[in-house]
């Protein structure tokens, strides 16, 4: 199903004239990534307070509780592992970047791993979350990913780059730095049918 659960306030991005030689710097997801320059990443990735609102809608919809595992698969600095583990919700992390989970707090450490999307643990999940990180994946990696999801959670929860309009796809491909998959809503679904994934999902669109 369809459903925004993160509802981040939609704001206006300068598309500005992002290179290749940026994207490359980019697909490090090292420093310049999380806290260089907008050029090259978020320009300063810091937790505002949102994944406090996040973490209470995924507990609220998804019915859980201190008994529930979860896992957040691309989560860069365990922003998200922490509120959901303040709540008393057994939260773990994975990232690819080393310099994310060195930056996370000590607390959230912990609870992370160093690990690509494409080496989710094979033990059980309530909840599997993904925002805004398979579409870094090559399309079949984003298949087999899908389908261990769909085998190790009762349920998921994932979050990629797409667009409708070609106007929305030159946006997109004009701003995104780290995708290797961009697809139109319409070829996401068959996506997610080939992965036989029948979790929640949004569309993430600048």
């Amino acid at each position: 199903m369809k459903i925004d659960l993160l509802k981040f306030p939609k704001i206006h991005r300068v598309l500005g004239t992002r290179t290749e030689e940026h994207r490359v710097i980019a697909r490090r997801f090292d420093k310049e990534f999380f806290d260089g320059s907008r050029d090259t990443g978020y320009g300063g990735y810091v937790n505002d307070g949102r994944w406090n609102a996040v973490a209470e809608r995924l507990v609220r919809h998804y019915k859980l509780s201190d008994r529930n595992r979860v896992l957040d698969v691309g989560c860069a600095k365990g922003f998200l592992v922490h509120a959901l583990r303040k709540l008393r919700i057994e939260a773990y992390g994975l990232d690819v970047s080393g310099y994310a989970l060195a930056e996370a707090d000590p607390f959230t450490n912990q609870y992370l791993m160093h690990r690509s999307a494409t080496e989710i643990p094979h033990i059980k999940f309530a909840l599997i979350i993904s925002i805004n990180t398979l579409h870094n994946l090559e399309r079949d990696e984003i298949v087999r990913v899908l389908r261990h999801m769909q085998r190790a959670a009762s349920h998921n929860y994932i979050t990629v780059d797409a667009y409708r309009t070609d106007e929305e796809r030159d946006r997109m491909f004009a701003w995104n730095l780290t995708a290797k998959t961009i697809l139109h809503v319409d070829d996401w679904l068959a996506l997610f049918k080939e992965a036989g994934y029948t979790g929640d999902y949004d569309w993430w669109m600048p």
